[in-house]
């Protein structure tokens, strides 16, 4: 599908693989952080075998497959996903989920996918974290397309108009699933909400009504449960900086020490769960509604859907009762796993480093974190 309009967001195409490896092989910093990566393995080595893949999903499988089960190996306890309420797997669906880690949240659904043979997902990726130029091309190889962020508000547009028309092709000629986070950036707090902004966009390409655009687009909600997410401390010192420091914003070396924190951290049982489509709770909206309405009915019902397939864990009840200074949900947890979760936010809150460490109110922001989810399970079912 040689669509030129796309050519600057879009994945390879698999016949533009061999030329892009070649670069990759030759960038001195991709060398650097593979071997870095890789360190027993001669770089020759990974040179050849990149050269062997044909395809796309052929390299996911080579590289990004093995690595990514041995992350789940090293630094989780198990990984699972529950796939029965989308039975028709010819499909292709549009996977709109919470947002926990910027690489792993997309890369554990593909491997999945993977394991049930099934096609892996385009992933829209913000390009704030394309930081260097092997990136980008690495991403591409990934299946990722690039979400334009940072331009002028009319440049915005365009960018979102043609990012929504690439989607909608996607979807519809090339038959290939999407993943994409219901909001820009990850919800800090973990009380996960649909941007209505991640809607419009999606309402811009295709063809017909408001309703009969994201029809076509077969939208999937997906709820990913993390037991322990590894940025948690990351995120509370963020949650201080922004209150103590004026126009504080975090700088490229944070997006990678995050990164590599969410990669490398310990995050326990990890779920993934997907739900229904919203279609038919779509062709049921009164389209007589005014566009902002109907935006908010859909967000809320893709929340609703996200929130309802959680899966908790001891520390979303701990959390919630150490919040609320009560027991309400003590049947949930043993003494010794609320013992354990309260040393683990200790350990979390002595690895913030920060001037003037408010402590009471780090640790409110953690237990929020891990609380959220559990409110928002009750409210949804």
């Amino acid at each position: 599908m040689n669509i030129t309009e796309f050519d600057e967001i879009r994945p390879y195409d698999d016949e533009e693989l061999p030329q892009i490896f070649e670069e990759l092989i030759a960038d001195s910093a991709f060398q650097n952080a593979v071997c870095s990566t890789m360190p027993d393995v001669p770089f020759e080595t990974i040179a050849q075998k990149m050269r062997a893949c044909k395809t796309k999903l052929e390299f996911q499988k080579t590289f990004c497959y093995g690595l990514l089960w041995k992350i789940v190996s090293d630094f989780a306890d198990g990984l699972t996903l529950d796939d029965t309420a989308l039975p028709d797997k010819s499909k292709a669906y549009t996977y709109i989920s919470n947002h926990r880690d910027i690489i792993l949240d997309s890369g554990f659904l593909s491997i999945l996918l993977i394991d049930l043979n099934m096609d892996t997902v385009e992933i829209a990726i913000g390009d704030n974290l394309l930081i260097y130029p092997w990136i980008k091309k690495l991403v591409r190889i990934n299946k990722s397309f690039i979400v334009q962020r940072g331009l002028a508000m009319r440049q915005m547009l365009e960018a979102s108009a043609r990012m929504s028309r690439y989607m909608h092709l996607t979807i519809t000629k090339k038959r290939q699933s999407i993943w994409i986070a219901q909001r820009e950036g990850r919800a800090k707090d973990s009380n996960d909400r649909t941007q209505e902004s991640v809607l419009k966009m999606l309402t811009m390409g295709g063809e017909g009504s408001l309703i009969e655009r994201l029809l076509e687009m077969n939208i999937a909600p997906l709820a990913l449960s993390y037991e322990y997410d590894p940025c948690d401390y990351l995120k509370a010192q963020e949650f201080q900086l922004k209150r103590d420091v004026e126009n504080y914003k975090k700088t490229t070396t944070d997006d990678l020490m995050n990164m590599k924190v969410g990669l490398f951290g310990y995050k326990g049982r990890v779920h993934l769960q997907m739900a229904k489509t919203i279609n038919d709770e779509l062709l049921e909206l009164d389209r007589t509604l005014p566009k902002p309405e109907l935006y908010s009915c859909i967000s809320a019902l893709i929340d609703k859907k996200i929130h309802a397939n959680y899966r908790m864990y001891p520390g979303n009840y701990i959390s919630h009762d150490l919040l609320n200074v009560c027991d309400e949900f003590v049947s949930h947890y043993t003494e010794d796993e609320k013992q354990r979760f309260e040393s683990y936010i200790e350990q979390q809150l002595e690895r913030i480093e920060i001037p003037h460490k408010d402590l009471p109110f780090l640790r409110e922001k953690l237990l929020l974190m891990y609380a959220n989810p559990l409110t928002n399970y009750l409210a949804a079912r």
